[in-house]
């Protein structure tokens, strides 16, 4: 039987978007471990599913001077001790990695028992733990069409990102049902991300009074950060999981941070959307590139944290709202390729049976 060692971690979007190529291939006979973090992040997101996980020792990669480097480069190197030992009790045939800082130790052990390494990057850019391990990847799975790392001497290959098919197949009356709303009533849906956004969500709450007279505003906040706010058109959650799907088919429009997996889901869906990307002072300005990408192409439209006020967040909903039709036109030209038929005959490329 042939193996696949898929590892990814440090946040939901480096393992969610895997789950669905690890579904293809073990339907397929071929079986599946992940290798993750010690966190309990990564094993928790992936408990449905039927595979062998393991836990390694991992540093955080910072991209600035901290005391904390020096002791998680001895994180690293024990954590490629670790995955050298994985490697050598699951003995894969492939190693998939989707990027993140738990990611590179096992990639690089996968060179070094000279196992053919898959990654996929969700930037436009790669980040820094995916540049760490290009030197030893065969093929780098893209997002975007744009994305060709110069330095890279590998395969590049555009795929798109995996996308679960209970986001695809979402249902706008089930959406409906579970916020109690009329048909008729628009639904703004306000998201940050798995931890929530403070910025958008202080600004989203100050805005209620103008937002809600014509929306229902559905806002994803994040763990912890509920407010006691009473009004019959705001509904908040601190994480939506299952129902996910059917609140973005709810949606008229979308407000979200501009992570490249969230992006992928909002363009793959037709979802007009509003981006408010991570500043670079709080990231490496991915999340800015990907949103100028989007805008650039009509996808999407953009304000920077920075002017994020609720003047500005009032004014550019409300013009969206008259531009629904002209935004659902742009973004039925974008054309999303089959990312789990692409990523998944790419690994088996590369497996014994295909050599």
């Amino acid at each position: 039987m042939s193996r696949v060692l898929f590892t990814g971690g440090g946040t939901a979007g480096h393992v969610i978007p895997a789950i669905p190529v690890m579904r293809k291939l073990a339907q397929a006979g071929v079986e599946i471990a992940f290798v993750g973090s010690h966190s309990g992040l990564e094993e928790d997101l992936l408990r449905d599913e039927k595979l062998r996980y393991f836990g390694i020792s991992s540093g955080k990669l910072r991209r600035y001077f901290s005391l904390q480097n020096v002791l998680d480069v001895f994180r690293v190197l024990l954590g490629v001790v670790n995955a050298l030992s994985v490697i050598a009790r699951f003995r894969p045939d492939v190693v998939f990695s989707k990027g993140g800082f738990v990611s590179f130790p096992v990639v690089f052990a996968a060179w070094l028992w000279r196992i053919p390494v898959v990654a996929h990057e969700s930037d436009l850019t790669p980040g820094l733990a995916n540049r760490l391990a290009l030197p030893f990847v065969r093929t780098l799975c893209v997002n975007f069409p744009i994305t060709h790392p110069a330095s890279f001497a590998g395969k590049v290959l555009y795929t798109g990102t995996p996308v679960r098919p209970a986001l695809v197949n979402g249902d706008a009356n089930a959406g409906r049902r579970l916020l109690g709303i009329e048909p008729s009533k628009p639904v703004l849906l306000v998201t940050g991300g798995s931890l929530g956004a403070d910025a958008i969500n202080a600004t989203v709450r100050r805005s209620l009074p103008e937002l809600t007279a014509h929306w229902h505003v559905v806002h994803v906040c994040g763990s912890g950060k509920r407010a006691e706010i009473t009004n019959s058109h705001y509904t908040q959650f601190e994480y939506v999981r299952d129902e996910w799907g059917d609140l973005l088919a709810a949606a008229d429009l979308v407000v979200s941070r501009a992570g490249a997996n969230t992006l992928y889901e909002l363009l793959l869906l037709g979802k007009a959307n509003l981006l408010v990307p991570l500043s670079k002072q709080a990231s490496r300005g991915d999340q800015i590139e990907n949103a100028e990408y989007a805008a650039s192409l009509g996808f999407s439209r953009v304000i920077a944290e920075e002017d994020l006020t609720t003047t500005t967040l009032v004014s550019t909903v409300t013009e969206m709202a008259t531009q629904l039709d002209g935004l659902h036109r742009a973004l039925a030209a974008f054309v999303a390729p089959d990312s789990v038929e692409l990523i998944s005959a790419e690994i088996c490329s590369h497996l014994p049976s295909h050599g």
